[in-house]
């Protein structure tokens, strides 16, 4: 199978509640980075923050019932029932249940832990 992957712009920090307002500030106030409160009707994310990081975008995601940050990353593909039949083929399992998405779009995760945002590429 021809599957090719491609980094996304978009990285998603999930950020325990407590630290949250210190994290954006550090974004913010000591890096000067563009940082723009943006809204989210999402179950697991309270809150979240666009910022502008060179040709990519980090969300800063307030999540309530975390105890660490997490970063996740977006992978884009040219079509995403191929690909995941690919990743099925090679041991790795679609994970959708850790957070809510559009259709038509995957979480995975690296032996790490990392996780990853399978979708196609626009």
């Amino acid at each position: 199978m021809n599957t090719k992957f491609e980094a996304g712009i978009n990285i998603a920090i999930k950020i325990p509640k407590n630290k949250y307002e210190s994290t954006v500030a550090f974004y913010r106030d000591i890096l000067k980075f563009d940082v723009e409160e943006r809204s989210i009707n999402n179950p697991t994310v309270s809150r979240t923050h666009e910022v502008k990081f060179g040709n990519n975008i980090i969300w800063l995601d307030c999540v309530d019932n975390y105890t660490h940050s997490e970063t996740w990353l977006q992978l884009t593909v040219p079509n995403v029932e191929q690909a995941t039949k690919y990743l099925q083929s090679q041991g790795v399992e679609t994970c959708d249940e850790i957070e809510q998405l559009p259709e038509n779009m995957h979480w995975i995760t690296d032996p790490a832990g990392t996780v990853f945002n399978v979708q196609q590429r626009g």
